[in-house]
């Protein structure tokens, strides 16, 4: 069993591994449980990284004037994408080490 993103292989589960799993889990739904299980894990980290998204920028958007918030949370990421001072995780780890690399 493999499992890719974005067609690149990202893991794969050896024959002994799979026998290992097996020895819990029935032969019938491995495959079934396999997947329910990486899809769990995968919306588990969407479901927080969201929560903390909205945490942080609820009170920022009210401070903006913003009343109606979107109920949807799609929409309400794409509120929160739209801001100018939006800035990606990416975009923060690199502002905070040019503040480090400026600090005496």
């Amino acid at each position: 069993m493999k499992i890719k993103v974005d067609n690149e292989e990202v893991f794969e589960l050896s024959e002994t591994k799979k026998k290992v799993i097996k020895n819990d889990i029935n032969d019938d739904i491995f495959e079934a449980d396999m997947k329910r299980r990486a899809r769990y894990i995968i919306e588990h980290k969407y479901e927080q990284c969201f929560k903390r998204l909205k945490q942080d920028w609820e009170p920022k958007l009210a401070s903006k004037g913003v009343q109606m918030l979107p109920t949807d949370p799609d929409q309400f990421a794409e509120l929160v994408f739209s801001q100018p001072e939006y800035k990606s995780r990416k975009q923060r780890d690199l502002i905070e080490e040019q503040l480090r690399t400026l600090s005496p």
